[in-house]
């Protein structure tokens, strides 16, 4: 049974959330303050973690920080604010996906269940690339370049995984979001650009380099051909 952590200060959402998730079959623990509840993930290390951002004790940002320099636990962030800014701050640390409030929680189950099938581990048709100096191992989640791991949020290897295997060919970002949320939801094709970014920043290895990842403008990205 997958553990689901939820960090969010308002009993009702937490109760309603909870009572979809453990129907679809979840474990489920709750933390209504920021700092306990970064607390509880560093102690039972759940599957994924629900979070706020506006959190008393310690702001969500700071506990997805945190959480990213000490794992990849998949995280799925709720927020009141609206500004397309704080959506991709959000993002760009390492964030797997974005709710803002008001939101169903139905959705909310629905982006669980898809961001951890991007976690699991036993998926069909699984295989190794190679291309140009990366290694990109699909059955054990690990992307290395020249032999050294990079350090992939479960987002960020889905991207590349979906891009190296086939260089050249563009993707548009719906098809993007599809690929790695396994659900597609409108308006949400824009979080790919954070995503691309994250990772672009963690291929690159000199300023100037020609990019792993190219942009295709007005289409969305391809992965670039070997020479």
């Amino acid at each position: 049974m997958e553990t689901i952590l939820i960090i969010e200060d308002e009993p009702e959402l937490v109760r309603g959330i909870r009572s979809y998730l453990e129907k679809a079959g979840f474990k489920v623990l709750s933390e209504y303050r920021g700092d306990s509840g970064y607390k509880t993930w560093e102690n039972m290390r759940p599957d994924l973690v629900i979070l706020d951002l506006n959190l008393p004790g310690m702001d969500g940002l700071d506990i997805a920080r945190n959480i990213r320099r000490q794992g990849n636990t998949p995280i799925i962030m709720l927020t009141a604010r609206v500004e397309e800014t704080d959506r991709l701050i959000g993002l760009e640390l390492g964030a797997d996906d974005y709710i803002t409030k008001p939101f169903s929680v139905r959705e909310v189950v629905l982006r669980v269940k898809a961001v951890l099938r991007r976690a699991g581990k036993n998926e069909p048709e699984t295989k190794k690339i190679h291309i140009l100096d990366l290694e990109i191992d699909q059955d054990e989640m690990r992307a290395l370049r020249e032999g050294k791991e990079l350090e992939l949020t479960l987002t960020e290897f889905k991207l590349l995984s979906v891009l190296a295997e086939k260089p050249g060919r563009v993707y548009n970002r719906l098809q993007l979001l599809e690929t790695t949320q396994g659900e597609a939801f409108e308006g949400y094709e824009r979080t790919i650009d954070a995503h691309i970014k994250n990772l672009r920043a963690k291929l690159q290895k000199e300023k100037g380099d020609p990019p792993y990842i190219e942009t295709v403008f007005g289409v969305g990205y391809r992965f670039r051909k070997e020479d």
